[in-house]
């Protein structure tokens, strides 16, 4: 059996929420796992759309995180 230690060096995280604040608080404790892994932000891209479904806004985010 062989392993093989490879670093990551881009991570992609998709997140979504229907409070923009819970949405921060993910998007934070993203950024301190990733930490950990060596990984920063590199880029974020946020939106917002309406659940019909749920008569609500949906607020999502893309986090690049990269080790620069």
């Amino acid at each position: 059996m062989e392993i093989s230690l490879d670093m990551i060096k881009d991570k992609v995280e998709c997140l979504q929420a229907y409070n923009l604040q819970e949405l921060e608080r993910a998007i934070d404790e993203r950024i301190g796992v990733n930490k950990a892994l060596l990984l920063r932000v590199k880029q974020v891209q946020h939106q917002v759309t309406f659940d019909p479904v749920r008569n609500k806004m949906l607020y999502s985010a893309v986090v690049h995180f990269s080790v620069e």
